[in-house]
């Protein structure tokens, strides 16, 4: 059982995950484990297998990162958050004594730095919620709505946000019958387009296709990581990006360019080689920079977004569309977005005058917020009689 200093908030830090951006959220949690106070903070580190095996360790992400999970005996424990606010905290999992549930130490806060399903999609906000714990970002609607790349399209259109045309097909559907789908995507628009898993960021399995040839092997590719499939137009355009922070009252931060080193800002480009380019602020005029913030904010309010979302724009790369007041369009939010030392987010609150350090306490301030009017919620109908 773990002691902890009552002067300090005890943060359960969340990484990992069953998911395709898994080892994007081990370099987010380093940035973020580094961020934090120690003097402010008592940091647990609490880190989720491929498989989905919860675990606890004091070097834990360490052993993640460097693969060496094969012999952990004495290094890390098993360990749960259970769904009941009458048990709420961390909780080892023991097999060798009379209780299966050791209670380990009572949570303040957690901070999810998972990307992807089973993270960002509102399934863990759920149980977060049901386990009545201060948690980190969006709630379960935000970050459901947010992951869901067609329902959130979906939503922007009906708040009048232009986005660029798209269609959502079925993993069923494609491994029926792809020859019809095909056919339904050559109708949206002419090629190239774009093919992504609507349940999935950091451009995980998305394929640009420029031929019936592409177009195969993206569906393939996009269907292998979710069962619902975006096709889109292909857009020439450049990519904008806001950082917003705050729960009912958010911020926008000054807009960013990405400058992809490939032909989109690709996996790769973005964790792997670090070679696209950002350019921060973005070359903008004031008219279309206002533009992009007041969007941004448009779109967080519009899906009940709280604590953190990166919205990505793209804007045509022709100047007279762009200021005839069209060719902008909202391209996607993430409710949980890159934390690593060469991600946007916290680069775009640093040159607004947010360093990383303070942005880390801001999240934590936002959450315990959250959480504070999520307590004036009446659970019980009191009658009149």
């Amino acid at each position: 059982m773990m002691t902890a200093n009552k002067n300090r908030l005890r943060i359960g830090i969340i990484f990992g995950g069953r998911s395709g951006e898994h080892e994007v959220s081990l370099m987010s949690a380093r940035s973020v484990l580094n961020a934090l106070d120690p003097g402010r903070y008592d940091v647990i580190q609490i880190g989720i297998t491929k498989d989905g095996a919860w675990l606890v360790g004091d070097n834990l992400l360490d052993m993640m990162d460097s693969g060496a999970m094969d012999d952990l005996s004495g290094q890390v424990t098993a360990a749960a958050i259970l769904p009941d606010p009458t048990s709420s905290g961390l909780y080892l999992i023991r097999s060798d004594k009379g209780e299966l549930f050791e209670h380990m130490v009572d949570l303040d806060v957690v901070f999810p730095v998972l990307h992807g399903t089973f993270g960002e999609d509102g399934t863990l906000q759920g149980m977060l919620e049901m386990a009545d714990l201060a948690y980190v970002g969006a709630g379960v609607v935000g970050s459901a709505v947010g992951m869901d790349k067609g329902i959130f399209k979906d939503v922007m259109r009906a708040n009048g946000i232009p986005v660029v045309e798209w269609l959502i097909v079925l993993r069923s559907d494609i491994n029926k019958d792809i020859q019809s789908v095909m056919d339904e995507a050559e109708d949206l628009a002419p090629y190239p387009l774009f093919v992504k898993p609507a349940n999935l960021g950091s451009s995980v399995g998305i394929t640009i296709c420029r031929s019936r040839g592409d177009l195969i092997e993206g569906l393939m590719e996009a269907a292998r990581y979710d069962r619902r499939v975006l096709i889109e137009r292909a857009v020439n355009a450049r990519e904008i990006e806001i950082s917003v922070l705050g729960n009912e009252h958010p911020q926008a931060s000054i807009p960013g360019e990405v400058l992809p080193s490939r032909e989109f800002y690709s996996y790769e480009s973005k964790y792997v080689d670090g070679t696209s380019g950002l350019l921060i602020p973005a070359p903008l005029t004031e008219k279309t920079a206002a533009r992009v913030r007041e969007l941004a904010i448009k779109a967080y309010e519009a899906i009940d977004c709280a604590g953190m979302a990166r919205v990505d724009f793209l804007l045509e790369k022709d100047d007279a569309l762009v200021e005839s007041g069209e060719g902008l369009y909202l391209n996607e939010a993430n409710t949980i977005p890159g934390f690593t030392e060469i991600s946007m987010y916290p680069k775009l609150w640093d040159a607004s005058g947010l360093p990383y350090p303070d942005l880390v306490d801001r999240l934590i301030q936002l959450a315990l917020e959250r959480k504070s009017d999520r307590d004036t919620t009446e659970r019980k109908f009191r009658g009149s009689g």
